[in-house]
């Protein structure tokens, strides 16, 4: 026999259709007015721009949202967040055909009443079954198993779990109510109504098959009302904890920046020859992040899979990105509550942040490649950067190079006449004459060769090689000499932006009146900054890129490997700014690989899992407190891999590398080498 309907049921002389319109009426409401108080800091927080590309975020939206493409870079749990997440979907359909039908019991969705409906009736029932057991494992997995990244630190507050295993509770109640609710019909009628076999609501129908009429009747509408409640308790509930991202992802991946290796402005809509006009620099307090940034703490999932790839915390530096958004979200449900009047805004740093977490970050980029719902870091730790500025609190092993910078356009405080000296080493100046550029020296290409790779003597072999074989392939190129500055990638990153945009000014003006029609440097961090922070410059390129179109078009041979070369096994280290911030990841591969007798292998961590060697955001003059270095490390993952030569791309990664090798130990076992060096040492001359 059919049962009766929600919407049809008596109760106590009352049609229950009554209860399923209060429901939602005074759920929604309520949830309404809940994320109405939770957009309100989003109102009073700076500008952003991200209304540009439609086309291109709805493929972000595509991939990483509906896609969960990041998400099986943990597999158990990405495989888990994938089945919970689809089964969502398939679902959603029949959570709002519930509350419908509770007021209407003929109720069916368009297009839901004829073979389509049947189709999608199957796939709910399984998605309820899938849903249910992966909330079951994931309960598990969270409760029992507790995965280190899950862990709170006891100076970053509580541990999450119980939130986690509540909200897992609740969808599994969602799951079992509805197949509950399916399956007392089917009992009752059972030529009527039928379920997707083994299915949750098949299983349960078959365990009622011998109930009495009333039983199956109590179990319909109960069920029915559990579902109800607890739906639009789950709504409700949401954006009072990390779950709120179940309702903001989509946005906060629709919203996320496009251009990797860019940092926002100081202000979004105020033209950079009128920052010194700015009162205030930076974020100070909550009200000064974007309402991008807002919308991030809101998304944070508490997943810790950027913590998790984090170098510094890795190496137990004083930072855990994870927390970084977090903390924002608790200070942002206290400042500005549901229930009660806004608070006072405190200053972050010192009240939710320290000075040490904040410079602890290398801008590395590694959380944000790990995120799966685009949650952005470097811009919020560059704008904190910037407030400490604006605030007087620069360390004090920071204030000479940024005084140096100031003062002579290098973190060195050597003079610019300096900067130059290395074309006229007499043994280097008898194979190439590297042309110093000047309005009647006009040249094809701009060697910017920047700071490190002008001043420190390790490094300045490796600009010698660089141009050598440029000189070797027929390119018509110079360098501005004292002329240039730095570049600035790391001053930007550190919050320094007036001094930036000064060295910015100069640099281009001097590189406009070149007349060059491209750049190249040998420095990832003076590609990424000449290439992404400046305009209206020629294109840039890395001297990889410059050494493969070299291989390519037969301009580079190679000699055969020599006798020493036979031990030799290489790995190549990923530099943060050549690979995750500018996708150069085969180049220098292809390239190493051009080399006759290569014998090459890859670190556990690379390419858009590669491990920072500490040198990004000026870390070359600025150690924070850590258990071990970044290099080290990252030595070890190379011996781990079988290699015994570590080739990186980057003069500051050569640094810590070779720095690396000494603090292990691994001298004469070990030995790193730039590519581009690597590279000279092989050509036929």
């Amino acid at each position: 026999m059919e049962l009766v309907a929600p919407a049809d049921f008596v109760l106590w002389g009352l049609r229950t259709q009554i209860l399923s319109i209060l429901i939602p009426v005074v759920a929604l409401a309520l949830f309404s007015y809940i994320v109405y108080k939770r957009l309100i800091p989003l109102s009073k927080a700076n500008r952003d721009e991200r209304f540009d590309r439609v086309g291109e975020r709805l493929g972000k939206v595509f991939s990483l949202w509906l896609g969960q493409i990041k998400q099986p870079r943990y597999m158990v749990a990405g495989v888990l967040h994938i089945a919970i997440f689809f089964g969502f979907l398939v679902l959603a359909l029949r959570s709002i055909s519930l509350v419908f039908i509770g007021m209407n019991a003929d109720f069916a969705l368009p297009g839901m009443s004829g073979p389509l409906g049947t189709l999608y009736n199957i796939a709910k029932d399984y998605a309820a079954t899938i849903v249910l057991i992966a909330c079951l494992i994931a309960a598990f997995r969270r409760g029992v198993m507790k995965p280190a990244r899950y862990a709170v630190p006891e100076r970053y507050g509580k541990d999450h779990t119980a939130e986690a295993v509540f909200v897992l509770a609740l969808i599994s109640v969602l799951m079992i109510s509805e197949s509950l609710f399916e399956a007392a019909a089917i009992a009752a009628a059972p030529t009527l109504h039928q379920a997707a076999p083994l299915s949750l609501a098949d299983m349960f129908s078959r365990m009622l098959s011998g109930a009495s009429q009333g039983t199956l009747q109590t179990l319909h509408i109960g069920s029915y009302y559990v579902h109800d409640l607890v739906f639009f308790y789950f709504l409700c509930f949401l954006p009072f904890g990390k779950h709120f991202h179940v309702l903001t992802s989509l946005f906060n991946v629709y919203f996320m920046r496009l251009n990797k290796g860019t940092v926002k402005p100081v202000r979004y809509g105020i033209d950079e020859s009128k920052l010194e006009d700015q009162e205030v620099f930076g974020v100070h307090k909550l009200e000064d992040f974007t309402w991008k940034h807002m919308l991030d703490f809101y998304s944070c999932a508490d997943c810790g899979r950027c913590s998790d790839q984090c170098p510094a915390n890795i190496v137990k530096r004083p930072l855990s990105p994870r927390f970084i958004s977090i903390k924002a979200r608790d200070q942002l449900f206290k400042t500005y509550p549901v229930w009660g009047e806004a608070q006072p805004s405190p200053e972050l740093i010192g009240s939710i942040y320290t000075e040490d977490e904040i410079l602890s970050c290398t801008t590395c980029g590694a959380c944000e490649e790990e995120c799966p719902i685009a949650i952005e870091y470097i811009d919020k730790i560059v704008d904190l950067r910037r407030g400490m500025i604006d605030a007087g609190m620069v360390p004090q092993s920071l204030q000479k190079p940024l005084s140096a910078l100031e003062k002579r356009g290098n973190p060195y405080g050597k003079t610019a006449k300096q900067r130059a000296k290395w074309i006229d080493d007499k043994d280097f100046a008898e194979l190439v004459e590297v042309k110093l550029i000047d309005p009647e020296t006009p040249v094809e290409t701009l060697f910017f060769v920047d700071s490190v790779s002008s001043y420190d003597d390790r490094i300045i072999r490796i600009t010698k090689d660089a141009a050598r074989l440029m000189d070797h392939m027929g390119v018509d190129f110079g360098i501005l000499g004292e002329e240039e500055k730095d570049a600035g990638n790391e001053v930007r990153r550190i919050g320094e932006e007036m001094l930036f945009q000064d060295l910015k000014e100069h640099n281009t003006e001097m590189i406009q009146e070149s007349g060059a029609k491209r750049i190249v440097t040998a420095d990832p961090h003076a590609f990424n900054t000449l290439k992404k922070d400046y305009s209206g410059l020629p294109p840039v390129q890395h001297v990889c890129q410059v050494l493969l179109e070299g291989v390519v078009a037969g301009k580079l041979n190679f000699n055969q490997p020599g006798p020493d070369d036979a031990e030799r096994v290489y790995t190549y280290h990923d530099p943060c700014y050549l690979g995750r911030h500018n996708l150069l990841y085969d180049e220098p591969r292809k390239l190493l690989d051009s080399l006759p007798g290569m014998k090459r292998v890859e670190m556990v961590k690379s390419r858009d899992r590669s491990f920072c060697c500490s040198g990004g955001g000026l870390m070359l003059f600025y150690e924070p407190e850590e258990e071990v270095r970044m290099g080290v490390l990252r030595v070890n993952m190379a011996k781990e891999a079988g290699a015994n030569v570590i080739v990186t791309a980057c003069p500051f990664c050569l640094i810590n590398m070779e720095d690396a090798i000494k603090i292990a130990g691994l001298e004469g076992r070990m030995e790193a080498i730039d590519l581009t060096e690597l590279v000279a040492g092989r050509v036929a001359w």
